[in-house]
């Protein structure tokens, strides 16, 4: 299979905050094209193990054809299944590092049959899992166009959803919507107002495939079952590229990680107080990491991306 080309975006920082351990157990929720499980192989021994999901079936396959390390194995699922796929393979509570880099990746993004991208023409898919009857155009066939406008504001925080959300109605009457350019020149024609170097169905384009793919759901499922996979000094890594996503995760390591509300006005010190009397379950380690000026003039998609990390402590 010839690989598109992909860079994958934050590799050192990523593994470098997995700490890994040579005969750890590790998880990479989206495999994607192997970048990061790659370099987790490398820094792996005999007797370690990675285990990768994707719900990309293309990926799967990619990876079956690729990786032949014993070591390794791949999963077609969603990461949101990652409690269920640890009790399958009886390692929860032995994980020693989960890394999660969300979004969507540049072969999806560059191959126009799958529908993601509004700079090239492509049946208006944009399935991650191939395997699921949902795609974007039969979603915006029949969705009201009150649901249409919703999903523009709330997951591509778009000024003009709703006037957006009316001219594809309007244009859905007159003939089905099956191309991606198609919709892109209606976003484009009933947007008042262009931001400089965005296109303007960027964001109504980012919020159909984050709705499709039920990303923002599948995210905190993903995250509550880290906290039981995970071994005790366990990492969790994860990277986000929009602010949608990293306000789910910010929040659900500060959740995590805080004093409970009763406990934060009290004359004693984080010392003084044990772990289980904290009922802290992560420790967030470092502050948030943004890609270098270097690694964004050569991958200029990385500019957006954020890492967080923090470390399981009960």
């Amino acid at each position: 299979m010839k690989d598109p080309e992909h860079k994958t975006v934050l590799l050192h920082e990523a593994i470098t905050a997995l700490a890994i351990k040579p005969d750890g157990i590790y998880i990479d929720g989206t495999f994607g094209r192997g970048g990061h499980s790659k370099l987790i192989l490398e820094n792996l021994g005999a007797e370690g193990r990675l285990i990768a999901i994707d719900r990309d079936l293309t990926a799967v396959q990619y990876a079956r054809q690729n990786f032949t390390d014993a070591r390794f194995s791949i999963i077609h699922a969603p990461f949101s299944a990652i409690e269920k796929i640890a009790r399958q393979e009886n390692i929860v509570g032995q994980v020693d590092g989960l890394l999660l880099d969300l979004g969507v990746s540049s072969p999806q993004l560059d191959e126009g049959a799958r529908g993601f991208s509004f700079q090239q023409d492509g049946p208006l898919d944009m399935r991650m899992d191939t395997t699921q009857t949902m795609t974007a155009a039969s979603w915006l066939m029949f969705a009201k166009e009150q649901e249409i406008a919703d999903v523009f504001h709330e997951y591509g925080e778009e000024r003009y959803a709703k006037r957006i959300a009316r001219a594809i109605v309007e244009a859905r009457n007159k003939q089905d919507l099956t191309s991606t350019t198609q919709l892109a020149e209606i976003i484009k024609t009933a947007h008042p107002r262009w931001e400089k170097h965005h296109h303007p169905a960027t964001r109504c384009f980012q919020a159909i495939r984050i709705f499709v793919n039920r990303e923002l759901h599948e995210l905190p499922d993903c995250l509550a079952g880290a906290l039981k996979v995970l071994t005790i000094g366990g990492r969790l890594a994860v990277i986000s590229f929009h602010s949608l996503e990293d306000r789910i995760v910010k929040k659900f390591i500060q959740r995590e990680a805080s004093l409970p509300e009763a406990l934060r006005f009290l004359p004693m010190t984080k010392e003084q107080l044990t772990k289980e009397y904290l009922n802290s379950k992560l420790r967030r380690v470092g502050k948030a990491i943004k890609s270098s000026d270097t690694e964004i003039a050569t991958n200029p998609r990385s500019r957006s991306a954020t890492l967080r990390i923090a470390e399981k402590i009960a």
